[in-house]
């Protein structure tokens, strides 16, 4: 809360921290900025197909809930789910959802946070930018 009032959006600005599908069964509508940084869903191979589901609900019931021309910033820190599989998921969440979604942008790790050349799991982290018609 205290950037959003260093940053003048003191009073406008609502922060969440808990139990994401709780939250997003609870409310009918949500704000047009919605920003979806769950924990790794997968931590091994063996996993993998859970988590992907698991993002698909997560994004699918977020899409479900959100105003016309809002923003989903929505992200995946699950290594064995790559980003294509994570674009894929948030695809098949749209579909789902019944709302038209465009990449605005893929986001992956910053430069202060290199990975070796040659390994694909050390780049877990990524993220999109959703604008929801």
């Amino acid at each position: 809360m205290r950037h959003a009032s260093i940053n003048g959006f003191e009073g406008r600005h609502e922060g969440v921290c808990g139990d994401v599908l709780q939250y997003l069964k609870s409310v009918d509508l949500l704000p047009p900025v919605v920003i979806l940084d769950p924990p790794a869903y997968a931590k091994s191979r063996n996993a993998r197909h859970k988590a992907v589901q698991g993002y698909k609900r997560l994004n699918e019931t977020a899409l479900r809930k959100m105003p016309s021309n809002s923003l989903l910033w929505t992200f995946s820190c699950s290594q064995v789910v790559d980003a294509q599989l994570f674009e894929d998921t948030l695809v098949a969440a749209a579909i789902s959802s019944g709302r038209q979604v465009r990449i605005l942008r893929r986001l992956g790790q910053p430069s202060d946070h290199p990975t070796m050349a040659g390994h694909q799991e050390a780049r877990y982290l990524k993220g999109l930018v959703l604008h929801v018609d």
